[in-house]
């Protein structure tokens, strides 16, 4: 139970180191020349509607199950 609770922490701890550091990387300090040479990690926009597509595909599924 310990191991599958310190993956799961390490995994939030990562994705919020992550969006930290982007956070930080883009902002109104880094604008100009620097903004272009210091590039988010992760393209958040497509991350959100990654998950966005993952609940609706698991809601749709759930519906589906539940029903029978």
């Amino acid at each position: 139970m310990r191991v599958f609770l310190g993956m799961i922490l390490g995994a939030l701890l990562l994705v919020a180191g992550v969006y930290i550091y982007d956070s930080m990387q883009t902002s109104r300090v880094a604008g100009g020349e620097v903004a272009q040479a210091n590039r988010t990690i992760v393209n958040w926009d497509v991350a959100a509607a990654d998950w966005h597509a993952l609940q609706t595909r698991a809601h749709d599924d759930w519906i589906r199950l539940s029903s029978r």
